[in-house]
């Protein structure tokens, strides 16, 4: 019954969908996640930082390229 009370905390979402974009992740946490947490968190979360990842590139690009005029 506690293990159904328990959810992943932001900061272990973050970290596990961040390991999945790099392709690695500890046997450990894969089982963790598959227990504790929930398919439209993950989905959510790796929303969210795929937005801000190809938004920091895109700031990124501009800033470099409004040095060049």
């Amino acid at each position: 019954m506690q293990n159904e009370q328990q959810r992943l905390t932001l900061l272990q979402m973050i970290t596990s969908v961040l390991a999945s974009f790099f392709g690695v992740q500890s046997s450990k946490n894969r089982i963790r996640d598959f227990k504790l947490g929930r398919a439209r968190d993950f989905i959510a979360v790796g929303i969210v930082l795929t937005a801000f990842w190809y938004g920091s590139i895109y700031v990124l690009v501009r800033l470099l390229l409004s040095g060049d005029t």
